[in-house]
């Protein structure tokens, strides 16, 4: 299992020590780009690390989103992409269509990067409509690293937000999550 963070803006100063790989917040909706986004890529790849990107789904206009995201993201080889589905803050959500929408259209916009889903458990269990994860699940439920309660394959768990997203992916070495990344 290899190790890794996640973080958004509010994460200004974060340590890469024993960190395999960093997925940093890029955008949110088709407005908030991450101000903090080109120092937290610097930081994630001058630490050797496998670097993937997030965006914050609203519900509605999934393509537009995409769009919005790709175009606001750096693109280099070997970088992970994410959809963050998950309630937003006027308590509302992204339907499930929706949520293929844009993994769909942010795999024909960037077709030679892998493009995962990051949901909870419960996002999972009961919003979810199609199984549809695109290239692998990044599944939050907070028990032990590596055991999420998921019957569902997953790639990547998020095992704990405290004192920031610490994550466990499945993969055998860095390497072998770079070389999925850029198969």
């Amino acid at each position: 299992m290899l190790h890794g963070i996640d973080v958004s803006s509010h994460q200004t100063d974060f340590d890469t020590d024993g960190v395999d790989f960093v997925f940093i917040k890029a955008t949110e909706g088709r407005s908030y780009v991450n101000p903090k986004l080109d120092g937290q890529v610097k930081r994630a790849r001058d630490a050797g690390c496998v670097v993937g990107f997030y965006h914050f789904l609203w519900p509605g206009d999934a393509k537009d989103q995409a769009k919005y995201f790709v175009s606001r993201t750096p693109e280099k080889a070997g970088d992970l992409l994410a959809a963050d589905w998950e309630q937003t803050g006027d308590g509302t959500w992204a339907s499930s269509k929706d949520k293929d929408r844009f993994i769909r259209e942010v795999k024909r916009l960037r077709p030679h990067h892998r493009v995962l889903l990051y949901c909870n458990r419960t996002f999972w269990r009961t919003h979810d409509t199609s199984s549809y994860a695109g290239d692998g699940l990044w599944i939050a439920d907070y028990v032990s690293a590596g055991e999420p309660r998921v019957e569902a394959p997953w790639r990547i768990h998020q095992y704990t937000d405290r004192p920031l997203d610490k994550n466990v992916a499945d993969f055998s070495s860095k390497q072998a999550m770079r070389d999925w990344a850029e198969d």
